[in-house]
C-alpha cells in the first residue's frame, strides 16, 4: 500500500490499491515516428566522492515516505533509494525498499527493483506486506516498447491483498453516507501481444485470467460491504477470463514522458467465468484518446478523453463494471477523478475527460542524474451511467487541483496530486503520469 517516492518513482513500481478491473491495453507506444538517431556517446564520468554534508553525493538516498490517500489514510515511513545510471546519466535501475507504518494495518516493508535495460525493454519486481491484512507480489516484463520489432509483448503476474477498498453502491449519484469497506484479494496473470503494423499502427490482443475474492471487513467508522450490500454480485469468490482486441494509433514522441503527439485506442472484448464464452460476464466496447502539445519547451498541454460501454452484462461482479475515481486512467479500466478515492462511482458505462498544464519550473543535476520539477494545474470531469441512450456529458462530477511532479528522463516520473471535488480534498502520491 505504500506509495512510491516523489521524484524517484518509476512507471513499473508497486501497484496501488484498487478493485480489480479489465487490464490495460498492451504497451503499444512508439518512442518516435521517424528514423531513430543514434545517441551520441558520452564518456563516463567518475562518481563524486561521498560527502556526508552533501546529500547529492550519498550512495543511498533516504527518501521520506508520506502518503495520504482518501481510502488508505496516512502512511509514514522511509525509502532508502539507490539509483543506478549509465554513462549518459540516465537511470537504468532503481532499488528502493521501504519501511512504513499505516494506522489501519501496522508496520510493513516492501522490496522493489525497477529495471530499464533499454528504452525498448523494462521489468520490475515488487513484494511486501504489513502486520495485518495487506500483502503483494507483482512481477512485470515488457519488451518491444519502441515498436522497432514486429511485436510488442507484456506479461504481468500479480497477487495482491488490500484491506481498504471502498464500495458506495451503483450509479452516478451514489451517496457518501453509504460508504462500505472490503478486503480485495486477487491473483492472476495478464498477457498482451501487439502486432506492430508500423510505428504508428498496432493491432493488439489482451488476455487476463484472475481469481478475485471480496471479503467483508471493517475500519474505524466504516461498515463492511456485507452489512449494507449483502447479496451484491462480486461478493465472495469470482473467476474471470478476459479477451480483448484493440486497434491503436500512436504518434507520441515518448512512451513515458510524452510532450507531443497522440494515442488513440478503439477496443472491444468479452469476459467470462470460464473458457465457455456463453457464460459471459459482460461484453465491452470503448475508445480512449490522449493528446499532447508543447507550445514552448517548458510547457506541455495534456488532454485525455475516455468512453466505455458494457452492452451486455450477465451477473457481472460490481468490480467488473465501468468505474470512475482515483489518480490513474487505465484503458478499459477505472478512470481518473482526483477529488475522489479509487473507483468511487460504478455503473455499466462511463465517460471521463482530463486537462493538465505541465509546466517545468526548475531543473538540476543531482544523484547522478538530471531532474526536472513540474507544476501541473488540472481539471478532471466525468460520470458513470446505466443506459446506452444517456448523453454522457451531462451531470458530470468535476475536480480542480494541482500536481507536483519530479522527472528524471527517460524513464522516471513521480508525483503528488491534490484535487478538490464535492466530497472534499484528496491527495495522491505515486508513479507515472495519470494519462
Amino acid at each position: 500500500m505504500a506509495a512510491a517516492p516523489f521524484c524517484l518513482a518509476a512507471r513499473a513500481a508497486a501497484p496501488q490499491e484498487a478493485p480489480p478491473s479489465a487490464p490495460a491495453t498492451a504497451p503499444s507506444r512508439p518512442k518516435i515516428t521517424g528514423p531513430i538517431p543514434a545517441p551520441k556517446a558520452k564518456q563516463a564520468q567518475p562518481h563524486p566522492k561521498v560527502n556526508w554534508l552533501n546529500p547529492t553525493t550519498w550512495p543511498v538516498l533516504p527518501v521520506p515516505l508520506t502518503a495520504v490517500d482518501p481510502n488508505n489514510g496516512t502512511t509514514l515511513g522511509i525509502i532508502p533509494t539507490m539509483l543506478v545510471t549509465n554513462s549518459r546519466d540516465e537511470i537504468t535501475d532503481i532499488i528502493a525498499p521501504d519501511f512504513m507504518h499505516n494506522p489501519y494495518f501496522g508496520w510493513g516493508a516492501h522490496g522493489r527493483i525497477l529495471a530499464f535495460p533499454s528504452e525498448d525493454t523494462q521489468w520490475s519486481i515488487v513484494a511486501g506486506g504489513e502486520q495485518h491484512v495487506e500483502s503483494t507480489l507483482d512481477m512485470l516484463y515488457e519488451t518491444g516498447l519502441l515498436r522497432q520489432s514486429p511485436f510488442t509483448v507484456a506479461v504481468e503476474g500479480l497477487y495482491d491483498r488490500s484491506g481498504t477498498a471502498r464500495f458506495y453502491g451503483f450509479g452516478n449519484n451514489s451517496f457518501k453516507i453509504n460508504q462500505t469497506v472490503y478486503i480485495d484479494q486477487q491473483i492472476g496473470v495478464d498477457a498482451s501481444l501487439g502486432w506492430n503494423l508500423s510505428h504508428a499502427w498496432q493491432l493488439a490482443y489482451t488476455f487476463a485470467a484472475r481469481k478475485v475474492k471480496v471479503l467483508g471487513t471493517t475500519l474505524p467508522g466504516i461498515p463492511a460491504i456485507t452489512s449494507r450490500f449483502e447479496g451484491t454480485n462480486g461478493i465472495g469468490t469470482t473467476h474471470e477470463l478476459l479477451h480483448r482486441i484493440s486497434l491503436v494509433y500512436d504518434t507520441r514522441n515518448d512512451i513515458t514522458i510524452p510532450t507531443r503527439g497522440m494515442q488513440a485506442v478503439v477496443y472491444g472484448g468479452v469476459a467470462s467465468r470460464n473458457v465457455d464464452l456463453d457464460a459471459s460476464l459482460f461484453t465491452e466496447a470503448g475508445a480512449d484518446a490522449r493528446f499532447y502539445w508543447s507550445p514552448y519547451p517548458s510547457l506541455v498541454v495534456a488532454t485525455h478523453v475516455d468512453l466505455r460501454y458494457e452492452p451486455t452484462t450477465h451477473d457481472v461482479p460490481f468490480w467488473g463494471l465501468s468505474s470512475l475515481g482515483g489518480d490513474t486512467s487505465v484503458v478499459g479500466g477505472s478512470q481518473t477523478l482526483r477529488g475522489y478515492g479509487t473507483s468511487r462511482f460504478y455503473d455499466r458505462n462511463s465517460f471521463s475527460a482530463n486537462l493538465e498544464l505541465r509546466q517545468t519550473v526548475y531543473s538540476l543535476d543531482a544523484f547522478a542524474t538530471h531532474i526536472e520539477l513540474q507544476i501541473a494545474p488540472f481539471i478532471d470531469t466525468g460520470r458513470v451511467f446505466h443506459k446506452e441512450s444517456t448523453w454522457p456529458i451531462t451531470h458530470l462530477h468535476s475536480v480542480f487541483g494541482v500536481g507536483f511532479r519530479g522527472i528524471a528522463p527517460p524513464s522516471v516520473v513521480g508525483y503528488v496530486d491534490i484535487g478538490k471535488g464535492r466530497e472534499g480534498i484528496a491527495v495522491f502520491t505515486g508513479i507515472g503520469y495519470p494519462f
